[in-house]
Parts: structure tokens; sequence; C-alpha cells
């Protein structure tokens, strides 16, 4: 199965930002010939601090995201939190994601299934590969037409992760198609003073090791300056290292 990349900002925060992310994949997936999606979250609402950054909300964040579509022609993914969010995500964007932690939201799968696009689960981080069977079931059997799988660590004590790669094939045994998030596996949860920590560094590395155990999608947050990122920034990698990791695994 051909290789799909989803890349984007952690969350919206401005159009200017997203013009800039856009662009670069626009170049890069002509460069390469292959399939990016634009990745974006117009609420970051499990944020650890009450004081962080969410978004600009659903209204305004999907008018966002359209924009990003019609001016540069990428699909679209985008992640929701409530099941009341399913149907109007569903007409902007091609790909509702399901965040890990609300992997086990019956309400939320079935509302996303309901929509009729692609349903992409993040595992959470408290499962294992072999788990995600009841996540997909649910999805299935509320009629979704193309289901992903998103491998992103697990937790290992405090403020860690760490990812067992032995997920993505087992997970491959439900879904044809399992994404590897190089990003956020690599995160350090709730680790730097009231917000989460990461070391973007290791991204490289756990790409290749994905593309080794089978992965068939991989899933990059980039930002032109992420030390000035709203949400995530550690474990972001700087746009401008985006198509080198991109190579690397074609």
């Amino acid at each position: 199965m051909t290789p799909i990349f989803i890349a984007g900002p952690c969350v919206i925060e401005s159009a200017d930002l997203l013009d800039e992310v856009a662009c670069e994949l626009v170049r890069i997936k002509q460069k390469f010939n292959i399939e990016i999606y634009f990745k974006a979250s117009f609420d970051k609402a499990n944020r650890t601090s009450v004081h962080s950054y969410r978004g600009p909300g659903l209204e305004k964040g999907l008018q966002m995201l359209g924009d990003v579509r019609e001016k540069y022609g990428l699909k679209l993914l985008t992640d929701i939190h409530e099941s009341f969010q399913a149907a109007p995500v569903g007409e902007v964007v091609d790909v509702l994601q399901i965040p890990a932690f609300l992997c086990r939201q019956t309400d939320l799968l079935v509302a996303a299934a309901h929509t009729g696009k692609i349903v992409n689960i993040k595992k959470a981080q408290f499962l294992s590969g072999l788990d995600m069977k009841y996540p997909v079931e649910k999805v299935q059997e509320s009629g979704a037409k193309e289901i992903w799988l998103t491998e992103r660590g697990n937790i290992y004590g405090y403020n860690n992760l760490v990812v067992d790669f032995r997920n993505i094939p087992d997970m491959k045994t439900f879904v044809p198609r399992v994404v590897m998030d190089c990003t956020h596996s690599v995160q350090r949860p709730g680790a730097a003073g009231g917000k989460t920590g990461g070391n973007r560094e290791f991204v490289p590395a756990m790409a290749l090791a994905a593309k080794a155990f089978g992965a068939n999608g991989y899933f990059f947050e980039t930002h032109p300056d992420p030390e000035k990122a709203m949400s995530d920034g550690p474990n972001m990698l700087y746009l401008k290292d985006l198509e080198t990791v991109i190579a690397s695994l074609l």
C-alpha cells in the first residue's frame, strides 16, 4: 500500500501560519508525487492547563481549514472531541480523527462513522495494538467505509512515553492503513511545568523504525518556529526539516 503523509501545525494559530505550512506541503507533494493530508486542530480540548491556548473554535476553525482546501487543494484532517462536532466537521474535512484518550468513547466513534468520511482512530496510551479491535468494531458496525489506526506510544511511568513497534503489525490485522504518529510519540506529557514537553530529535528515527515494522502512514506536526508554537512545540518538527524526513521514508 502506498504510504500517505499527514502534516501540519498542532493547532490553528493564524491564517498566515496555515498558508506558510500549506505552501510547503504542496511543494513537497508535487516534488515527490505523494499523498499529503493537511492537519490542524480547531480546538485542543485536552491541554494540560486551563490557561493553555486551545484554538479558534469550531466555526472559525472550519472556515480556516476550508480556506486551505480552496487555496491549495490539499485534503484535510482534524480531530473531534465531542459527538456534536462530527457532522459539521465531516462537511469540511476528508478525515475525522479520534484523539487517543477518547478512542473508546462509543458515541464519538459512532458519530464519526455516520459522516461517511475516513475515521482515523489514535491508539490510547493505555491500550495495546490488539486492544484496538474493539474501537474498530464500533466504527465498522456504525457504517464507516474506511478506518485508519494510529500508533502514538504508551505511558511509561510518569511524564514519559515509549513505543512498542509491535503494535503496528498487530493493528494491521484489523485495518489496512496504520499510521505512525512520529511527533506525539516523542512527547513528555505534562513534563514542562503545566504543559507537555518532548524530544523532536528522535522524530526521524521513530519514522524509520515504524517503516521497518510496516507502517504505511506517517503523521508529523510541523511548524516554521516550534519554539514559539502555541501547542506541542517541543515535539514538533521544524518545517524546514520536513522534506528530508519524508524523503527518507520513500
